[in-house]
């Protein structure tokens, strides 16, 4: 039986509709106000005039400007308007949560490396914060930001002080002891490290391009994180991963870095795959490193292709493909560790053979043997290599336990490369050695 609407019923039914449409604008934002700003006129005084969740709209033009945000609302540039510091400061201080820029030109900031002077400072508390389709440049840190939850960086160009030295520069990025930070297609250059991070989880960086700075990224103590299709190129060195657990490390390109690709130091539980390394100083790393799985890299044209020390024997590492390297592994401990347990690694030295065709080679792969130490002792011996005389020593050396150093042995070698396209790679060369 369907009862009659009461005239308390319908006067709270009536509450009810009005209650929930008014909370519907509020998540939708379509109660906020838009604020115009034309050249010639303030920012900051339409962000004194500005309520919460309003719009604050601004004209294309120039703006010498100091910028304090410290409510939730959008400042959008229109026609990407300039906002300039005059050298002095922040360019923009966020201090509130729910705040999104973009759209903007911010330049000149102060110099001042114990005030970290920034284009974007995002003061610890801010969360949610957003910083989309910027271009930052002659700051002293691209944009600061701490003790943040789920705040993004997206599709910003950042360029540093070009005219300081590397060491009086700030970070294009700086992360610390945030939660959630998406860090996405941005492209990043001239500053001291590309995007440096420290004390933070759960962090996504995703897409980025990172090249004339010191290290590409400076990783540290930022656990249950991602690193996935970033290209870090032209650096000292391209990634810097310390002191983390439990990192994803996938379908990245290092090349052209004078030091080092990739730095696994101090890392346990990760998984670094499908990366392309190719004509850095070192290609790998990895010192101190255990309990980790490296797979399906290809690690071409670097003076050395894997530098590994420190005790880092408990890491699976298979599939990956080792070509032309100057030197295939610099290994230095005081006992063998096996690799390629599953599916073996090529490598573009291998001597062996594979008599019954199924592209194994039947012979182990031993780096490391006497032929290596004399070349990392004599460099010019590289001219002799591919003599007889050499494939005749590590023959002989093998034979004789007493010739042989502690060494990666690879019992499954493959025949062939698992990357098709590793040609495209090949042309890739290290930087001089300093």
């Amino acid at each position: 039986m369907i009862r009659p609407i009461t005239g308390n019923s319908l006067k709270l039914l009536v509450r009810v509709v009005i209650l929930a449409t008014w909370l519907g604008l509020i998540g939708s934002n379509a109660w906020g106000a838009v604020l115009q700003v034309q050249a010639g006129h303030s920012i900051a005084a339409a962000i004194a005039a500005a309520k919460s969740g309003d719009t604050v709209q601004v004209a294309r033009g120039n703006y010498s400007e100091h910028l304090v945000i410290d409510k939730p609302l959008t400042l959008q540039g229109i026609g990407r308007p300039t906002i300039s510091a005059g050298n002095t400061g922040d360019v923009i201080r966020v201090r509130a949560s729910d705040v999104t820029i973009k759209g903007f030109i911010v330049r000149d900031s102060g110099a001042n490396l114990t005030k970290q002077n920034a284009g974007i400072y995002i003061q610890p508390g801010s969360d949610r914060a957003t910083v989309q389709d910027c271009d930052l440049v002659y700051n002293l840190f691209g944009i600061w930001l701490e003790n943040s939850k789920n705040s993004q960086i997206v599709h910003n160009v950042i360029t540093g002080r070009r005219d300081l030295q590397s060491v009086l520069r700030g970070n294009g990025i700086e992360v610390y002891n945030t939660i959630g930070a998406q860090i996405i297609d941005n492209n990043i250059s001239y500053s001291r490290d590309g995007i440096y991070v420290d004390v933070s989880k759960n962090a996504l960086f995703r897409g980025n391009k990172i090249h004339h700075v010191r290290y590409g990224t400076h990783f540290m103590t930022t656990d249950d994180s991602l690193w996935e299709n970033n290209e870090s190129y032209l650096n000292r060195g391209g990634l810097a991963l310390m002191e983390v657990r439990r990192l994803t490390v996938r379908n990245n390109i290092a090349w052209g870095n004078a030091d080092h690709g990739i730095m696994l130091r101090t890392i346990q539980d990760s998984v670094i795959e499908n990366n392309i390394v190719a004509g850095n100083g070192r290609g790998f790393f990895i010192y101190d490193a255990e309990y980790n799985t490296l797979k399906n890299n290809l690690v071409i044209g670097n003076r050395i292709g894997v530098h590994l020390s420190a005790g880092s024997y408990n890491n699976k590492v298979d599939g990956n493909d080792f070509i032309d390297n100057q030197s295939q592994i610099k290994y230095v401990a005081a006992r063998d560790v096996e690799w390629g347990l599953t599916q073996g690694n090529y490598w573009s030295n291998y001597s062996g053979w594979d008599q019954n065709g199924d592209g194994i080679g039947d012979v182990a792969y031993e780096a490391n043997d006497v032929v290596d130490l004399l070349n990392w002792q004599y460099p010019l011996i590289k001219l002799l290599l591919s003599s007889p005389s050499m494939q005749t020593l590590r023959f002989v050396a093998r034979q004789f336990p007493v010739l042989r150093a502690p060494s990666i042995v690879d019992k499954h070698p493959r025949m062939r490369p698992l990357n098709q396209d590793w040609r495209r790679w090949s042309d890739k060369q290290p930087p001089a050695a300093e």
